[in-house]
């Protein structure tokens, strides 16, 4: 058994998205770690916040795929200015991800756990996917070239890397209550 990490990611719809996140979770098992997914490893009766809680209590990071879900074929959003005025940006073409990916990231992000969050390139830039909310530097990822190209890139083991030494050092940590206290 492996080190828990819980995968957040919206249920795939395409063949790229299918093979990132089997990729992902295969780089997962390779490194001994293991993904963790309501309602693909774990299953559970109560109300889904309480499930992803507890889940996430077992877990020593959140990865974030913030993968394309709906895409606004013609809209603006309108934004509230400080002076009271409405600012308009175009959103057409834009694509939204799932709400769970937000709530996931949130989540994880008020239990201390690392979080490392990967947008799908042209979802919308909203929530905790703005740049400077979860961290200074969003990655994104296009799907719409080769994915195992992606996978291989210095991003994707860079920012893996650094992941992963955290989801580690949270581990040990917490087999130590006075790590523990002293960083939390």
């Amino acid at each position: 058994m492996g080190i828990p990490v819980f995968l957040s990611h919206p249920r795939p719809n395409n063949e790229q998205q299918e093979k990132l996140v089997a990729l992902v979770r295969g780089y997962f098992e390779e490194r001994d770690l293991e993904p963790r997914t309501l309602g693909v490893s774990d299953y559970d009766t109560e109300v889904p916040l309480a499930s992803i809680r507890r889940l996430m209590l077992e877990c020593n990071g959140v990865l974030v795929l913030a993968l394309r879900r709906y895409r606004v074929d013609k809209g603006a959003a309108v934004f509230a200015t400080k002076k009271g005025f409405s600012k308009e940006k175009n959103i057409s073409g834009s694509w939204l991800t799932s709400p769970w990916c937000h709530i996931e990231a949130g989540m994880g992000f008020q239990l201390g756990l690392p979080v490392l969050v990967f947008r799908e390139s042209h979802v919308l830039a909203d929530g905790v996917l703005e740049r400077g909310v979860m961290a200074s530097y969003m990655p994104e990822i296009a799907l719409d070239t080769d994915v195992d190209q992606f996978m291989r890139s210095k991003e994707w083991k860079q920012l893996i890397n650094k992941f992963e030494t955290d989801v580690r050092e949270l581990r040990k940590r917490k087999g130590i209550p006075s790590l523990l206290r002293a960083t939390g």
